[in-house]
């Protein structure tokens, strides 16, 4: 018998798959097994980006730690009793200068550690501009201007002078400030036990060239740890530093401004003699 030439049946017959068996699809794999069972392990939690370093963070980080030294300054200023003035400027002199070597020689910069420099710091300053503000008065006035002025003029020299600091430059001003730390210290203490200014002029009295000299090499050194605080600021943040080392930047710029106020404070108090 010959097949049927009935176009619609002819077609039927030639597109009908045969029926795929149960548990297979038409790929010869389980429709129930089309992907690995690694592929809906759970995938891993992206991690938060970790915060950077800002030139608006330092600002601020800056600004908490000077503030809670003047908060500090003015408290000293206002409790303290003049009996005990050189007693609590010595030892916050001394537990500052331990401070700022303990936080300097960290790895991790503690934000606990930097403001409690501050308070400490803030004692000392508070307490030392006490006594030259009631030697020649308005003297803190003047030193806090001329502190900020130092600072203001450094900061434009560094941007639109473009400083480039190199690690020479750099090696060159570390030595020379932990060099005149040192001879400081120890003519602090030479002071203590002699009652002599030593190197630096006394309070009142005659000043000699000596102390004019070691003021002025003071003041250079402290404008030049300015440019390197600037550029380790500058730095950190070009290379995303993390957010924490803008503490250790505030505590730069504070530790180097302190120093310069106290230098602006003692060549005033030689100009006034």
């Amino acid at each position: 018998m010959l097949r049927s030439s009935n176009p619609i049946l002819s077609k039927k017959d030639a597109f009908t798959p045969a029926a795929p068996q149960y548990g297979q699809s038409q790929f010869g794999r389980s429709p129930y097994q089309q992907y690995p069972p690694e592929a809906y392990q759970q995938a891993p939690v992206p991690q938060a980006p970790q915060a950077r370093m800002s030139f608006d963070d330092v600002v601020t980080k800056t600004a908490v730690t000077i503030g809670t030294l003047a908060l500090a300054a003015a408290a000293a200023w206002m409790v303290v009793p003049e009996t005990l003035y050189f007693p609590a400027m010595v030892l916050s002199g001394l537990v500052g200068f331990v401070v700022v070597m303990v936080v300097s020689f960290r790895r991790n910069v503690s934000p606990g550690l930097v403001l409690a420099y501050a308070a400490i710091e803030g004692v000392f300053i508070g307490m030392i501009s006490k006594v030259f503000e009631a030697t020649y008065p308005g003297i803190v006035g003047q030193a806090v201007l001329s502190t900020f002025i130092a600072a203001g003029v450094t900061l434009a020299a560094y941007k639109f002078f473009n400083i480039r600091v190199t690690a020479k430059f750099q090696k060159v001003v570390v030595i020379s400030t932990l060099a005149f730390a040192a001879m400081m210290l120890v003519n602090f203490v030479f002071s203590l036990f002699t009652g002599s200014p030593g190197l630096r002029g006394g309070l009142t009295g005659e000043v000699s060239p000596i102390a004019y000299l070691f003021s002025a090499i003071a003041i250079v050194l402290a404008v030049l740890n300015l440019v390197l605080d600037f550029d380790y600021v500058e730095r950190g943040v070009a290379m995303g530093a993390p957010a924490r080392e803008s503490w250790r930047a505030a505590f730069g710029l504070t530790v180097t401004m302190v120093w310069l106020y106290v230098e602006m404070l003692r060549l005033l108090s030689y100009i006034r003699r």
